[in-house]
């Protein structure tokens, strides 16, 4: 009984809902309106653009960007700058060949002094004195190249004294760099006496005094105080000025005889003379092959350089290739990759 009134009753409701209006349903069993077909859209669901970054931002971005061309703006100016000093060094190269092309001047008809220093550089000029062997000094060490085997030596610097009573001398002492010397010299000058030095540069001298007898000492003594015990030379050389070191070369120390660089006041304050000595560089070419030493310098090095215009060309182009390779990894970093379809 209970189950056949149980299923009356649910016939009944069926009835009631079937004969009742869509919109009489109740509100959980209706769905909610679609959107029109216009507002759908076949792209892909938008994302919301990120904020827009603050103007410091901005700055830093573009001063990054920057930061990529400086090494090739650096360069660069590298390139150019090789450029200026190519044809510096050529004016420079040509001015010495010009003036050691001139007539050599005659020693005693030169007055040296700061002021005409500059005009006087590299001219050629012809000096007959005596040289003073006993105040020579040491520049060095400087090697020196032959067949391919270095020999480390020193420039020989000595003073060149006029001659007492010859029109035909300078008029002043002057500084004369003979050429390289061994090493070995500078070691025995230093082991010997200045007694020893002043013998060895005047074996004629000795040689007379073996000849006379005991009873010349007194007036062999005064003949060596009145004349040269060096015969006199004729030097042909280039008027120089200092040098200029470089920040490696020590600097030069006159109390222990230590002379690294031609610093010419100091020479000549060290050798008694005043600081506007002349300097000069002997290049007589005509070496006695019984004496090859000293070894006057290579006139043909006076109009080279360390650093000749061919090499610069080439630091121009090393320089601007590497500009040019420098700038296009720049535009290569910045350029904004393809994006994948």
């Amino acid at each position: 009984m209970a189950a056949a009134s149980i299923s009356k009753t649910l016939a009944r409701t069926l009835r009631q809902g079937v004969s009742r209006s869509p919109t009489t349903l109740p509100s959980q069993w209706v769905r909610a309106p679609l959107p029109p077909l216009s507002s759908f859209s076949t792209s892909a669901p938008s994302i919301s653009s990120p904020t827009t970054p603050p103007p410091e931002q901005e700055r830093r971005s573009a001063w990054s960007k920057l930061l990529l061309f400086i090494p090739g703006a650096i360069t660069f100016g590298l390139g150019t700058w090789q450029i200026f000093r190519r044809q510096e060094k050529i004016k420079m190269l040509d001015y010495r060949q010009n003036r050691l092309g001139m007539e050599p001047l005659k020693c005693d008809k030169v007055a040296p002094s700061s002021e005409t220093l500059d005009s006087l550089e590299f001219r050629r000029v012809q000096c007959k004195g005596v040289f003073d062997k006993k105040r020579s000094i040491y520049i060095g060490p400087r090697s020196r190249s032959i067949s391919g085997v270095t020999e480390n030596g020193y420039y020989l610097i000595t003073p060149l004294l006029p001659i007492p009573g010859n029109p035909e001398s300078l008029q002043a002492p002057i500084l004369v760099n003979r050429g390289w010397v061994p090493r070995a010299w500078r070691d025995k000058s230093l082991e010997a006496p200045a007694d020893d030095r002043q013998a060895s540069d005047a074996p004629s001298s000795s040689t007379r005094e073996n000849t006379k007898g005991s009873w010349w000492p007194f007036a062999s003594k005064k003949a060596e105080d009145k004349v040269p015990t060096i015969s006199p030379v004729e030097v042909t050389g280039v008027i120089r000025g200092s040098e200029k070191p470089s920040i490696f070369v020590p600097a030069n120390d006159r109390s222990s005889s230590q002379w690294f660089y031609v610093d010419i006041p100091a020479i000549a304050r060290a050798c008694g003379l005043p600081d506007s000595t002349l300097y000069i560089e002997d290049i007589n070419a005509n070496i006695d092959p019984s004496k090859p030493y000293p070894v006057p310098k290579d006139i043909a090095t006076l109009i080279r350089s360390s650093v000749m215009p061919q090499d610069h060309l080439n630091y121009t182009i090393t320089w601007y290739s590497l500009s040019a390779a420098v700038t296009f990894m720049a535009f290569k970093r910045l350029k904004p990759k393809r994006s994948r379809r």
